[in-house]
């Protein structure tokens, strides 16, 4: 990067084996020697929803072998730092497995420590994270009337089978559920409004979905406070829609979920959430490949 030369920055995409898919995320494997400005500069210049900086790695012997394979990392926007992001999560897991080999890896985050698993599929490697502890909270009617106003969506275009929640699995998303696939696919909303409210109501982004099967969901994830329009593929907003149909009783406590997102942006992914009984944390799983150049 010509800000900062001393950053080694590695392209990744999150969510497809095609670089063409998914969503793309710089990673930095060494980011010791960066500050909070130098971080914030290298995001905003690779211009991606978010970037891993990864500033810290545990020494061998003081935890075990796993000690080895414990970082911790940092995620940025183009706009600001952010607390916890899937999809960089999954790209920067990706990233030192080809380095360090397929494995599993400890990642201390602002959010919380997220577990992440990679592991080889044939030609491919899947990243799997599992999230902090989520929780779901109620939406006040004014709230809602203010984000529906900003997307310019009627109140009856959404699905009264999955009311609007805020859902948290390492970040916060407002959850709203489209009653039809082409409501969900007009979307041209108000940036500056929803923006306002997103920074009033703490959230990430938007996860807005579509039902298209008991398990099978389309998504879309708007994220003003980003300083993006949309992102392609979020798989901290997936950890959340996971926690919120469980706690609602929409989905059986045990379920494996596909969530696709991107299509609408024309960069098609696939997230695959998984609910296991008696263990409130959801585990997001993906592929993902390097973007050459």
């Amino acid at each position: 990067m010509s800000q900062n030369p001393g950053a080694d920055v590695l392209r990744y995409t999150a969510f497809s084996a095609d670089p063409e898919g998914g969503n793309p995320a710089g990673v930095v494997l060494d980011a010791s020697g960066l500050d909070d400005a130098a971080m914030l500069a290298v995001a905003a210049e690779l211009g991606y929803s978010e970037s891993a900086f990864l500033t810290g790695r545990d020494e061998p012997g003081g935890e075990g072998a796993q000690a080895a394979r414990a970082y911790t990392v940092r995620y940025f926007s183009p706009k600001a730092e952010v607390p916890f992001c899937g999809h960089a999560t999954v790209a920067a897991a990706l990233a030192l497995a080809e380095r360090d080999g397929p494995g599993d890896l400890v990642f201390r985050t602002r959010a919380g420590t997220v577990p992440v698993t990679v592991v080889r599929e044939g030609a491919e490697l899947r990243a799997t994270l599992t999230s902090v502890a989520p929780h779901v909270l109620d939406v006040t009617p004014g709230d809602l009337a203010e984000a529906l106003a900003a997307l310019d969506w009627p109140a009856a275009d959404l699905d009264p089978a999955l009311p609007p929640r805020i859902a948290f699995a390492g970040a916060r998303h407002l959850v709203l559920a489209a009653a039809t696939r082409e409501r969900l696919a007009d979307l041209d909303y108000d940036f500056a409004r929803l923006e306002a409210l997103m920074h009033r109501l703490d959230l990430t982004t938007l996860q807005l979905v579509w039902r298209a099967a008991p398990t099978v969901f389309h998504v879309r994830d708007p994220f003003p406070v980003g300083g993006v329009v949309e992102d392609p593929a979020t798989g901290a907003a997936a950890a959340a829609l996971g926690a919120c149909l469980r706690a609602g009783g929409l989905v059986p406590d045990a379920s494996v979920l596909t969530l696709h997102q991107g299509e609408d942006m024309g960069r098609p992914g696939t997230l695959t959430v998984e609910l296991r009984a008696g263990d409130d944390r959801v585990r997001v799983s993906g592929t993902g490949t390097r973007i050459e150049g």
